[in-house]
Order: structure tokens, then sequence, then C-alpha cells
């Protein structure tokens, strides 16, 4: 029998609903069997019966922590634990944006402190592949510099190989929570640069960070990129 802390279903001092309880139960058993991204979990059925809870608090229990993408769920086969997910991170800072929790400045300043060190870090880290890699979207960004879609989707892979090649999992992933908010942010900043060369300077930034990462060079890399929020955030933002 599966080692499971019991659940209370007479609903304790310690509060909660018996799902929120159920979703902790998974958790601890991952936590305390030492699993590992990938691993098979017992199924509902075996959860349900060693809690001492319904089938259908574990079926919403399970889809509580597949949306959070801690267990990894799919048809015809037992749920799995789950990698870690930069999209659910996006979407709580998406929330907090939109409903003005905190501002796009704040994103941004948070941003501009993080992807200094990512910069220096990919500048020490990456590998000729990486580099060849993170030289090539720059190029392609500048070759699709009048097509707003391409700016945008390079300008985002641009910044998510470099947090990878920093080889921190958890920089790479917080990258790509910004995600979402990058794709209104990166044409906003391309419309505050009203001419070509306003516009070449954007495209310059990006250039000359990928070449100090491909040179090895870490404070080329952390200057690049602090110039690079100077000149297209930081007129967006009207600092």
């Amino acid at each position: 029998m599966m080692a499971t802390r019991a659940v209370q279903t007479n609903g304790g001092e310690d509060g909660g609903s018996l799902v929120n309880r159920a979703i902790q139960a998974v958790r601890d058993h991952i936590r305390d069997h030492g699993m590992k991204v990938g691993d098979t979990l017992p199924g509902e059925g075996s959860f349900a019966a060693d809690l001492g809870v319904s089938r259908a608090v574990m079926r919403e229990a399970f889809g509580a922590l597949a949306a959070l993408r801690l267990i990894d769920v799919g048809n015809g086969r037992r749920a799995r634990v789950g990698a870690i997910d930069g999209s659910v991170m996006g979407a709580s800072l998406d929330h907090a944006v939109s409903t003005e929790q905190v501002s796009v400045a704040d994103v941004w300043d948070v941003r501009r402190t993080l992807e200094l060190r990512i910069a220096a870090l990919a500048a020490e880290r990456r590998t000729d592949e990486q580099a060849a890699h993170i030289l090539s979207i720059a190029q392609a960004m500048a070759d699709g510099q009048h097509d707003m879609a391409q700016v945008t989707r390079q300008d985002i892979a641009l910044h998510t190989a470099i947090a990878e090649a920093a080889s921190n999992l958890l920089f790479a992933q917080i990258m790509r929570s910004f995600e979402p908010l990058m794709e209104t942010a990166v044409p906003r900043a391309w419309e505050t640069r009203q001419t070509d060369t306003q516009r070449q300077d954007i495209l310059a930034c990006h250039m000359d960070l990928a070449q100090a990462i491909a040179r090895r060079d870490p404070a080329g890399a952390a200057a690049a990129i602090d110039r690079h929020f100077d000149t297209s955030i930081g007129q967006m933002l009207g600092s």
C-alpha cells in the first residue's frame, strides 16, 4: 500500500476543502517519495482509497494539479510528475498586469535586472551551437524588420535563447513567463521609434548583444542589454 498522508474528511481546524487537502496529499506523495519529472503517479482510485475520499474528489484534485502543470495527464495513461512550466507564471503575471496589481513598468524593471545577469551568464556559459543560434536570430530580426510579426517573434526568440544559454532553468522559465507581455510590448516599443535611424538602433542593440555573447564578453553583453532597455523600453515607458 502506498504511504500517503491521510486526508481528514470531517473538516477539522486545519481547514480547507477535501479537494485542497487531496491536492496537498498528492504533492506530499511526490516529495516524500523523491519522485522526479516523468515518474508515474498512482491512479486516482488508489489515492482515493488510501485517503478515504471519493473518486470525484481525486479527479478534481488531479485536474487542478494538471492546470498548474505540476502533473502531466493524458488519455489512456497514468498521471506523471510534471516539469516546471513558465507559462503558468506567465498567465499569473498577465493577470496581475491586466487587473492593475502591477504595472508594465514594474515588470520591465524586474526584467531589466534579471536580463543583465542572464546576458552575462550566457556569455560565460553558451555553447558554440547556442552562440550561432543567437546570432542567427538577431540576423533574422534585422532581415525581417519591415514585418512587425516577424520582429516580435524573433525578439522573443532571442531573449529566450539567451536565457537558455545562461544554463539556469529558472531563468529560462522566468523569461518564458514574460512572453505574453512581450507580444504587446515589442510592437509598442517599435512604434516609439519613428525614423529608420531609431529603428536601426534597436536592431543594433540586439546584434551587439548577440555578438558579445558569441565572443564570450560578459561585460559587453550586460552593457548591450542595458542599452537595449534604455533605447527601446525606456522611451515606451516615458523614462
